[in-house]
């Protein structure tokens, strides 16, 4: 039982609080039991739980305290002014209204705990509590709210430093009581054992009224259980149960397998969405993805008939296959992760288009539709292949040398490249299969798409240096842009927080940039003004700034809010709006400097050794430079126009062109889009060239490059209307990123015909061969 009155920060008589609290145990267990959290060190660590009481150092302070019946009358202030710690800090009690037995002494709301925090660091206040006693938070909010805390006393050893620490544990898993309940079973070395078998037999002893003691399980200042001992424990075999779910079982088994880390955690990027906006991205995201997905689907029918069937069963299997492995290694989705998977599914279409377009070939040369079928899948493999190994590579590297979101869509494109692969060659064949063998006809195409872009007759070589021209004034234009204007970095490339905000009202940003200023003031009294900006509708902006940036103090996070919160809070029409209300609309993004320079270095190397080796891996595959050389003027070519573009236009476009990790993403997924278009115009390239080897390269150049039209236009509007779909519905958290991809892809296609394919005719001075 903790009895405590606390006498304000001026020493004077002034009451603070004065309670009776005690924390709760609410699980008995075989040899450990109760899963509950708290806060302590840096160390996964096992440590006292205090069952010390405090009522005669407390008593005198005691009898000061307010009559219960003159407090219950009070009106928040009154309460506040005069119990400012326990108005935020419920005590922890029983059915009965007693206090609750076990290391719970109360509970608050997340808004609550920073101030909670500062009264129980104060000196004149820690004096009153017996030495080496600790307050911590619990890990994870009670169970069925989202932002309500337990705090726990907790007894640390002399020295700071627990009896036991996590460099002794040699196993932690998931295992099951008799009833098939989860419980965790922890294994120690030898030294581990012997030390965990006299702490075990001493807490089990208790207190001498029959409660018997805790211990706490800490990581990184978080408790993540505090078991009961029942009783001695030898060998260092140990069963962990309680209330366990699955998920909390296998979260404890991971923190104490995390074992001993020899430096304190320092969080050097993280990024939070608040419940609403993360709701909202959820909704708008599946919701434009489903659209997409299902124009897509009638797309194929449309255009190629009862094959286009085929194609979207592939299609649908591809994206199962994708999201099972995702959900097999508990991959989170991240807006790179979803640029992956676009990019998949314009690869997906991509192989059955390229497929059809074959069989469609065959078949207007007379073949039967068995015949068709087995020339035409024969005709699309290397084609197929040759795109698909490219862009796995690119995968690969990115995977290598990739930081986070980046290292994300690196497994979304590598998992959809080796899925796509099977759906559309494996699984289309097999229906098709089915359908010979079942006498049912397939058609490849309508009475409206059945001779579409037959005998085009495009002269792209002719006119190939108005291209070159039209693109070099472009990328000039841009490049002075880039030198004058330059780009706009978001915080993952410069350093500090990003707030975006929604408020009730539309709002003027210089209002809210000078009544941040007004809070944002630094220890020399100089005002720090934040960037703001609007962000997608009038009500909502996004607040950037280096403020408290070097600051490592724990609650620096809860501090800015607070100042967010004050000076902002005017703002809103609604002036009850509470600060738990505005953290939980609130989205915030924290990039240390030394991270950012880490994240633009990471994606440099990245994308110039990608670029590297698909210049190795198309001179391997066509055997002359001058093709590699092509290709990576092109990729080239679309990176400096999308960059360009953003370059021009933001500040100008309603929407964010920021660049960041995400568009870092978009530009790889640019590249893979852009080779993977490239190598199958060059693989057309190459076949017609081994046809017909008498006939001018020049002619047969350009009759290549228009017998790919049909493929070429199919896949690129089949993955554009994708991202537009998107664009248009997913919302203004990805409308920038999903612009750079729309960019890319018509950037990407245009220069796979005009720019990649006549520079290499161009270099080879005329004579392109197979």
């Amino acid at each position: 039982v903790l009895r405590a009155t606390f006498k304000s920060e001026k020493g004077t008589d002034e009451e603070v609080a004065s309670v009776d609290v005690a924390a709760e145990e609410t699980n008995d267990i075989s040899d450990l039991a109760d899963a509950s959290q708290d806060d302590v060190v840096s160390d996964t660590t096992l440590g006292d739980s205090t069952e010390t009481s405090l009522e005669d150092l407390m008593a005198e302070a005691a009898e000061d305290a307010p009559d219960s019946l003159d407090y219950a009358n009070m009106s928040d202030a009154e309460k506040e002014a005069q119990n400012p710690l326990f108005y935020r800090l419920s005590p922890n009690l029983d059915q009965n209204n007693a206090p609750a037995v076990g290391p719970r002494i109360g509970y608050a709301r997340t808004s609550d705990t920073s101030a909670i925090n500062t009264y129980l660091k104060r000196k004149d206040i820690r004096q009153l509590f017996p030495p080496r006693t600790r307050f911590l938070w619990e890990a994870m909010p009670i169970e069925g709210t989202e932002n309500i805390y337990y705090l726990y006393a907790i007894k640390v050893p002399k020295g700071g430093k627990a009896e036991l620490e996590g460099d002794v544990v040699t196993d932690a898993r998931v295992g099951a009581d008799p009833l098939g309940n989860p419980t965790v079973n922890m294994n120690m070395n030898s030294t581990g054992a012997n030390t965990w078998k006299k702490m075990t037999a001493r807490l089990s002893q208790g207190d001498g009224q029959g409660n018997k003691s805790s211990v706490a399980v800490v990581l990184d200042g978080v408790v993540y259980s505090a078991p009961t001992v029942q009783g001695e424990i030898p060998g260092g075999r140990t069963e962990i149960t309680g209330r366990f779910t699955q998920q909390e079982a296998g979260d404890l088994a991971g923190v104490l397998k995390a074992g001993k880390l020899p430096a304190k955690l320092h969080i050097i990027e993280e990024a939070i969405v608040g419940p609403s906006l993360g709701q909202e991205a959820i909704d708008s995201g599946l919701s434009s993805f489903m659209i997409a997905l299902v124009i897509i689907l009638i797309y194929m029918i449309f255009y190629y008939s009862s094959a286009g069937i085929v194609a979207d069963i592939a299609l649908v299997v591809n994206l199962f296959f994708i999201l099972g492995f995702l959900a097999s290694l508990r991959a989170t989705l991240t807006l790179p992760g979803i640029a992956g998977i676009v990019l998949t599914i314009g690869m997906s279409v991509d192989a059955n288009v390229l497929i059809y377009e074959r069989i469609r070939e065959e078949m207007r040369t007379g073949k039967g539709f068995k015949q068709a079928i087995a020339d035409g899948y024969k005709a699309a493999y290397s084609s197929i292949l040759d795109s698909n190994i490219t862009t796995m590579l690119t995968g690969i590297i990115l995977f290598v040398f990739g930081t986070g979101p980046i290292q994300g869509f690196a497994t979304t494109l590598i998992i959809g490249i080796l899925t796509s692969l099977f759906s559309a060659i494996f699984i289309t064949r097999l229906i098709f299969e089915w359908a010979m063998a079942s006498g049912k006809e397939v058609k490849f195409s309508t009475k409206m798409t059945e001779g579409l872009f037959q005998n085009m007759h495009i002269d792209f070589l002719g006119k190939r240096k108005m291209f070159y021209v039209g693109s070099l004034i472009f990328i000039v234009i841009g490049i002075g842009s880039l030198a004058t204007k330059g780009l706009n970095y978001g915080v993952d490339f410069v350093g500090g927080r990003s707030y975006i905000v929604r408020f009730d009202v539309p709002v003027n940003v210089e209002d809210v940039a000078s009544n941040l200023s007004a809070q944002f003031v630094d220890e020399n009294g100089n005002k720090q003004i934040p960037e703001v900006k609007t962000f997608g509708a009038s009500n909502q902006v996004k607040v950037t700034t280096k403020y408290m940036i070097d600051n490592t103090e724990n609650d620096v996070d809860d501090v800015l809010e607070t100042k967010l919160y004050t000076g902002l809070k005017e703002m809103y029409k609604n002036q009850d709006l509470t600060q738990e209300e505005f953290v939980s609309e609130l989205t915030s993004q924290k990039v240390e400097p030394t991270i950012a320079d880490d994240i633009k270095n990471a994606a440099l190397i990245a994308v110039i050794f990608s670029l590297i080796v698909i210049f190795g891996y198309i001179f391997a595959r066509f055997s002359k430079w001058q093709y590699s050389a092509g290709a990576i003027a092109a990729l080239g070519h679309d990176v400096l126009i999308v960059l360009s573009i953003f370059s021009i236009l933001y500040g100008v476009l309603p929407f964010s062109l920021e660049i960041d990790q995400a568009f870092i993403a978009a530009i790889l997924t640019v590249v893979g889009y852009s080779i993977n278009d490239t190598v199958v115009v060059f693989d057309r390239l190459r076949e017609y060239l081994g046809l017909h080897p008498k006939k001018e390269p020049k002619e047969v150049i350009n009759s290549a490059l228009n017998s790919t039209i049909s493929r070429t236009v199919n896949t690129s509007l089949s993955t554009f209307v994708t991202l537009l779909i998107i664009f248009i519905f997913g919302g203004e958290m990805i409308q920038g990123f999903i612009f750079a991809m729309m960019v890319g892809v018509v950037v990407g296609t245009y220069s796979s015909l005009f720019i990649a394919t006549p520079i290499t005719y161009d270099l080879s001075k005329g004579e392109v061969k197979h």
